[in-house]
């Protein structure tokens, strides 16, 4: 039905940048709140942060002034650009997003909260 995602993982250096981008494809008919959340290991998943689809943000505070995530509608698409990176933040990334949908029978729409598989995201210190 609807799928997410993302790439733009990898390697990176303490203090360094990454990009990070997640789709979503499928038979959407719209996307509400798409967010990013992570989870290092042998901790919880957190919320890393969300966007509404006017585009307004909220961040967790270990990541503001340093990470921006934003969106293109159009593409259902959903980014998150990381500096300043830090080795605690290594962690496997994971894109989600609150998805209309068309079923094709009745009712004609559902909603669905969407998760992507998720990417690894290395800092190295």
């Amino acid at each position: 039905q609807v799928q997410l995602v993302e790439s733009g993982g990898g390697l990176v250096q303490a203090g360094g940048s990454l990009r990070l981008s997640c789709a979503a494809s499928g038979s959407i008919f719209s996307i509400n709140d798409m967010g990013w959340y992570r989870q290092a290991p042998g901790k919880q998943r957190e919320l890393v942060a969300t966007c509404t689809r006017s585009g307004s943000t909220n961040y967790a505070d270990s990541v503001k002034g340093r990470f921006t995530i934003s969106r293109d509608n159009a593409k259902n698409t959903v980014f998150l650009e990381m500096t300043s990176l830090k080795p605690e933040e290594t962690a496997v990334y994971s894109c989600n997003a609150q998805v209309v949908y068309y079923t094709g029978a009745r009712p004609a729409y559902k909603s669905l909260d969407v998760w992507g598989q998720g990417t690894l995201v290395t800092v190295s210190s």
